[in-house]
Parts: C-alpha cells; structure tokens; sequence
C-alpha cells in the first residue's frame, strides 16, 4: 500500500471514532508528523505505518526510539509556547494487507 493510501485510510479511521483531523505530513526542519488530530480536548500526534505483509517485518518495528524522539521534537515545534497547556498524546496506527490496528498512547516522552 503506498503511503498517501495509508494515510488516507488512517485519516478515514480516525474520523470515524470522532477524531477532528487538525494537520497531515506536518514538517519542521527536525522532521514530520503524520497526522495531528484532535481526540476531544487531547491533541493526538499519529506515526501511520503500513505493510503489505510481514516479510520485512511488523510496522510496529519501525517506530523505534529515533523515530519517537523525533515524532517527540516535532511535537513540541508545533506546539511551541502552548507545550505543557493541553493534554498531549502519541499514538500509532498500523496498517498491515486491510486491517487497521491502532495504539492509543504507544509512547511518551523519555520512553
């Protein structure tokens, strides 16, 4: 599945728990974030990864530490001087063949 497809698709799931899409492919200069979403009155920073089997492994495996701290720095740039005023949370959703699976809270900071 091409990564705009998964997007797409995770964007879709989201919105059909309630989820108000705030941002996609978010940059700075440190990196991207997937999607930013509003859960509520929490801001959720979504990493979608997607794979069309398990032969270079789970797409769980690819959110590694690197990959948190950058999500993590991101974060705090889109945030700026509001970092520490509203609930945050960083969640990841897996897309593996047509099933979505999807960790609420997969990480914090200093994981």
């Amino acid at each position: 599945m091409e990564w705009r497809e998964a997007e797409k698709k995770a964007c879709e799931y989201l919105r059909s728990l309630g989820y108000l899409i705030v941002a996609r492919n978010w940059r700075w200069r440190g990196g991207e974030v997937d999607i930013i979403a509003k859960d509520g009155t929490t801001l959720v920073f979504v990493e979608v990864k997607a794979r069309s089997g398990t032969g270079f492994g789970h797409p769980a495996e690819v959110v590694d530490a690197r990959k948190r701290e950058k999500i993590l720095m991101a974060a705090k740039a889109f945030l700026g001087p509001n970092t520490g005023r509203m609930p945050v949370r960083f969640d990841v959703i897996f897309l593996l063949g047509g099933e979505i699976s999807h960790l609420k809270g997969a990480f914090m900071e200093g994981d």
